[in-house]
């Protein structure tokens, strides 16, 4: 049992007679921490939360038909306003402020290791790099209608070219590869296995296909419509935003569809970030056991 949550407490803490281990068992095997997902409607302008139960509230409104969604690091939500060509930051209570303007219709998000943003511009098909400070440089150009984006654990950034259809894979020192061609979609996302999820628009009928690192393809999902909109939640279902018909499917790891939510345009899709186990957190519940312990004799 000890070798279960060595992880997440140094062995110097073993100390306590047993009773700090029990506590960590029992936030290891606890399920995965429930997820709200939050929501960019293009139709309507706004950006919903839903709770893992589907239950449906405004996170924020007034906005010019908003895009990508990312969080950051610190829990701070970014949505790209493609029409008025901002990026702005949601604090977890909703205060909005403007943390980049000018972009060429935004589109995409995504954040890196180090904190900094990429942003893929549909206008101009180039991807922005913002750093935490706020500077921006151009970090790639020549997609044609980038779109989505998705990082993967080695730091390499996946861009989505709409325009000429294709997926390019970008190194961290920005040399760019075609990584699969014949792609015409948006949404992009990993699952915690390294393997990359697309979102294909194509009629009749739009589908999610999952490539392997190596690139090899096969389909993961059929029957959506327009599906321009990807996250995995923290136990590892994919929830996909059909854009045409604003219905928000969520698909478990075994493949089974059922419809999550609904809303008026479906754009952007993003859950809130895991809170990361604490050892201090740990150590209180232990401390908090043996202290019961210790009035109980």
């Amino acid at each position: 049992m000890k070798t279960a949550i060595k992880s997440y407490i140094p062995s110097a803490y073993y100390s306590f007679g047993g009773v700090v281990c029990a506590g960590a068992i029992l936030l290891t095997v606890s399920s995965a921490p429930a997820q709200n997902l939050f929501v960019s409607d293009y139709l309507d302008n706004n950006i919903y939360e839903f709770t893992p139960g589907g239950v449906q509230s405004t996170f924020a409104s007034g906005l010019d038909r908003p895009w990508g969604l990312a969080f950051s690091s610190a829990g701070n939500l970014f949505e790209a306003d493609s029409v008025s060509g901002n990026i702005y930051e949601f604090t977890p209570g909703g205060v909005r402020s403007t943390f980049a303007s000018g972009l060429a219709s935004p589109s995409g998000v995504a954040f890196d290791s180090a904190g900094n943003l990429f942003v893929a511009n549909y206008g101009n098909g180039t991807v922005t790099k913002i750093t935490p400070g706020g500077t921006e440089t151009t970090f790639a150009s020549g997609f044609g209608l980038a779109t989505g984006l998705a990082f993967d654990n080695a730091g390499n950034l996946f861009v989505v070219s709409t325009g000429v259809g294709g997926i390019n894979k970008i190194t961290p020192g920005g040399v760019a590869s075609t990584f699969s061609a014949g792609f015409y979609g948006a949404g992009l996302a990993f699952n915690s296995a390294g393997n990359l999820f697309a979102g294909f628009d194509q009629s009749p009928s739009g589908y999610i296909a999952e490539f392997t690192p190596g690139g090899v393809e096969s389909t993961f999902a059929t029957g959506l419509n327009y599906p321009v909109a990807l996250a995995f939640n923290s136990a590892g279902n994919l929830f996909v935003g059909n854009q045409t018909s604003g219905i928000i499917t969520e698909i478990t790891p075994g493949a089974v569809e059922s419809t999550f939510a609904t809303v008026g345009e479906v754009q952007g899709l993003a859950f809130q970030p895991v809170p990361e186990p604490s050892v201090l957190g740990l150590l209180a519940i232990g401390a908090t056991a043996l202290v019961v312990r210790r009035r109980r004799r």
